[in-house]
């Protein structure tokens, strides 16, 4: 039987790290072109309350994926570690731990948010002629959480022994399911908002169902049985630590995005559609940045399993490598056709402007973000979930803080100067702890020589 699965801890590292980071970001950015279609088709066929609605209902949902996301990263760092070790039967074991612990998470989400999503709704302060659409539609998508958590669980083990495409494939089906039946329940049938909900479970739920049967059809290492999901109180505080840390990290950016968004709502109706649109701009080009990020943490965490910390150095340099390279490509496409990408947002004068101002400035600090990225990729995958999660907090705190400052004073452009002032801040502390642990752990492998 052929499997897909890939061991880290031998062969060329930067090509291993380019090999394993491409299918991420095909996926990450067609996710991101999705979205955006989702909302047209909303938009364009179920009107502006519809839009509004499910506009309102995104950041819960966001704040619910990426919660159960950081749980599986947490979760992957530690099946990683064991494919590295040649543990198999620990990393199934783990595999049963993380769908125990999450898929019961889901089910306390689904029933919390069938009875909470009015409250939660009113506490975001929605007006309520389009409360109840939002209402009917998180109800949809809470039902819809159990999907969620499988595909994600399945997706993070099968990225854990070097399979970061399958995945990817699942995602893309699942994508163009969900926009196809958008388009039907939405345009054709007219269901509105619970048309748009319906269609998103439907398409979570194919992707989760068809990652179990390619699991148990071309992955043998990850076929479980009943004794695999015997409690185990150790991996199971394992994963919820490291995992708890990653969900905290990947929950705290949105909600710092939300406190600069109102410095920014300050600025008028231009200024806030300029952030708009570079916002969308940055999302896509941070998207490789990222990836290289993941593709480092699975890396680390194999090579840490399998006892080799001069690849893992060697890695986290060929990363950084990396990083520094999309940097310098992207810094050169926005300063040529920043006008050209904002203006695919509108024509409005003052947005081309503020938005042209932005990215003169930021595009020649983009290598920050990516060697930030390369160390959160190298902690996480040593299991440093704690220091993740400070640096994180250490970027954003420093993020708002300066936004604030220099916002009223400098316009948009104080936003951009506020990210390099976090992004250094991080940098400060987290840099030569790097340098520590890598020596330490080269140090350690000695000893045992």
């Amino acid at each position: 039987m052929k499997t897909t699965t890939k061991d880290l801890t031998k062969g060329t590292i930067w090509k291993q790290l380019i090999v394993f980071a491409i299918p991420l970001i095909g996926g990450n950015l067609f996710q991101l072109t999705y979205n955006m279609v989702d909302s047209i088709v909303v938009g364009q066929f179920a009107g502006q309350d519809a839009l509004a609605a499910v506009g309102t209902s995104d950041p819960v949902m966001n704040l619910l994926i990426l919660g159960v996301t950081g749980l599986c990263i947490g979760a992957s760092v530690i099946m990683s570690n064991c494919f590295g070790a040649g543990k198999t039967e620990e990393l199934k074991h783990e595999v049963g731990m993380t769908l125990l612990l999450v898929m019961g998470l889901s089910a306390i989400i689904l029933l919390g948010g069938l009875i909470a999503s009015e409250g939660i709704l009113k506490l975001m302060q929605t007006p309520t002629d389009i409360l109840p659409l939002a209402e009917s539609y998180l109800h949809i998508i809470f039902i819809g959480m159990p999907f969620t958590c499988l595909y994600n669980i399945y997706a993070a083990s099968l990225r854990s022994v070097g399979d970061a495409k399958t995945p990817v494939y699942f995602l893309v089906l699942s994508s163009v399911l969900n926009g196809a039946l958008d388009v039907l329940f939405v345009a054709g049938l007219h269901m509105g908002v619970a048309g748009a909900g319906l269609a998103t479970v439907i398409a979570e739920a194919v992707s989760a169902v068809l990652c179990v049967v390619y699991v148990y059809v071309r992955v043998p290492i990850l076929h479980l049985k009943k004794e695999h999901f015997q409690l185990d109180k150790r991996l199971i505080w394992m994963t919820v630590q490291y995992g708890g840390m990653s969900s905290l990290q990947q929950c705290s950016q949105p909600l710092g995005k939300l406190l600069i968004q109102g410095a920014i709502n300050t600025l008028g109706v231009g200024a806030m559609a300029a952030f708009n649109a570079v916002g969308k701009i940055e999302d896509f080009a941070l998207v490789p940045g990222r990836s290289i990020s993941n593709a480092m943490m699975t890396f680390t965490a194999q090579n840490d399993g399998a006892k080799k910390p001069k690849r893992v150095k060697d890695g986290f340099r060929s990363g950084i490598m990396l990083e520094i390279c999309y940097a310098v490509f992207i810094c050169a496409v926005l300063l040529v056709f920043d006008n050209q990408l904002i203006g695919l947002f509108g024509d409005s004068k003052q947005m081309l402007s503020e938005g042209g101002k932005y990215f003169a400035v930021m595009a020649f600090f983009y290598w920050l973000p990516g060697v930030t990225n390369a160390h959160q990729g190298f902690l996480r995958g040593v299991g440093k979930m704690k220091m993740t999660l400070y640096g994180t907090l250490t970027q954003i705190t420093f993020r708002v803080i300066f936004t604030f400052l220099l916002v009223p004073r400098i316009g948009l452009v104080g936003v951009g100067f506020a990210c390099v002032a976090g992004w250094i801040a991080m940098l400060g502390w987290q840099a030569p702890y790097c340098i520590y642990i890598r020596k330490k752990m080269m140090t350690e492998r000695k000893e045992k020589l």
